[in-house]
């Protein structure tokens, strides 16, 4: 159960937060101006590039590592194809993983190599296949990491990871099966807000050199802004009534949210928010595009997850026994809803299941990089107080 009254108590939230959630969440708008004069140092601005790869390949460690994937596709259109490189291994921890490239990879691809670690053999070794096969490698991690130190030697180009000055990845670890030489088992950082933006920051920059996204100093500027201005919006000081993140944690409790998108950067928002919650949280969500989320989540909101379910019984211990579990869509626009849009039959066809809809949606006139930020924004909030207030792992 969410204790909604521990949302509106600041003071009480902070203590909490041991692990500094909320205050991650709040700094991406400064993550993403430090990582753009870490960009700049490193060179990204100034690169020239003749002509645009033929694909770009993206593979590290941490949930927001598909995120900024599913976004570099999104915010280019389609203009340029955004291949993830999943890891394969015996164990989740990031020692134990390997990538591999695709067969067809080769000196007309790009290789990008994200990551808050750094410490990964697998990466190091990435960097190799790709050297062997002459894709270009970008690399984004923290400063004098082994990766970094790979990069430089496969002639790529190495860009320091941002960072506050009192942050840790160390403090969040999801649990792993035990391994040889280590007992208590280990895995990567999960879900801490705010480093998805410290890892995107640089891509976008090399993204609009490439002029897949315009994504230049004064398109970033206002993307610090959005997010700063979010994050007061979203924040802990805010109350619950004017505060999305909070109603939408309070909604998200003790529900199976059904994260119907429109867009491809909604559609990148929705699969974030389900790992999130899953990885901060703890809580199951499920996604999908519409139109067709109505197909293939219909069966959820007509069955037992349906708000209507006549079959409850009615001499249960309700002190004891927790609430049923119910469907409730979100939907994710990236504006407001078009002439063609699903969002209308998807109301219509909640509200006739009995099933409770939330929506969101960014800021009217928003450009593309504004409304990811915005998105993201709110669920990662959502995702915090959630954590916090509904009696997650802290």
């Amino acid at each position: 159960m969410l204790d909604e009254t521990l949302l509106d108590a600041p003071d009480a939230l902070a203590g909490a937060d041991t692990h500094g959630l909320l205050r991650g969440a709040a700094a991406s708008g400064a993550r993403v101006r430090t990582a753009l004069r870490y960009a700049t140092e490193a060179g990204l601005t100034e690169l020239r590039p003749d002509g645009r790869p033929r694909a770009v390949l993206v593979a590290g460690t941490g949930p927001a590592v598909p995120c900024a994937a599913d976004l570099l596709g999104a915010l280019g259109s389609g203009a340029l194809p955004v291949t993830l490189i999943p890891p394969t291994g015996p164990l989740a921890d990031p020692g134990a993983l390997r990538w591999t490239l695709p067969g067809w990879a080769g000196p007309m691809d790009l290789l990008l190599l994200v990551t808050p670690d750094g410490h990964e053999g697998g990466l190091a070794l990435l960097v190799e296949q790709a050297y062997r096969r002459g894709c270009t490698v970008v690399s984004v991690g923290p400063p004098s990491a082994p990766l970094s130190e790979a990069t430089v030697q496969a002639r790529g180009l190495a860009v320091p990871l941002a960072r506050t000055p009192d942050e840790t990845y160390e403090g969040l670890r999801a649990p792993v099966a035990p391994g040889p030489g280590r007992p208590g088992g280990g895995a990567p950082p999960v879900a801490a807000p705010g480093v998805l933006w410290a890892l995107l920051t640089p891509l976008l920059v090399l993204a609009d050199r490439l002029g897949l996204v315009a994504a230049g100093s004064g398109e970033l500027d206002a993307l610090a802004d959005r997010l700063d201005r979010t994050a007061e919006r979203c924040g802990p000081a805010a109350p619950t009534y004017g505060n999305p993140a909070k109603t939408l944690a309070a909604e998200f409790s003790d529900a199976l949210p059904l994260l119907w998108s429109e867009g491809p950067a909604a559609g990148a928002v929705a699969r974030h928010c389900a790992t999130t919650l899953a990885a901060l949280c703890g809580r199951p969500a499920l996604t999908a595009a519409l139109p067709e989320a109505m197909t293939l989540h219909g069966a959820l909101l007509a069955g037992a997850f349906s708000g209507t379910d006549d079959t409850e019984d009615f001499f249960r211990d309700r002190v004891e026994e927790p609430e049923p579990l119910q469907a409730r869509v979100v939907l994710l626009r990236e504006g407001p809803p078009a002439a063609d849009s699903a969002a209308v039959a998807a109301r219509d066809l909640a509200y006739a299941n009995g099933t409770q809809v939330s929506e969101l949606e960014p800021a009217e006139g928003s450009a593309p990089l504004e409304t990811a930020a915005e998105l993201l924004t709110t669920v990662d909030f959502a995702a915090v107080y959630l954590r916090l207030a509904g009696g997650g792992r802290r």
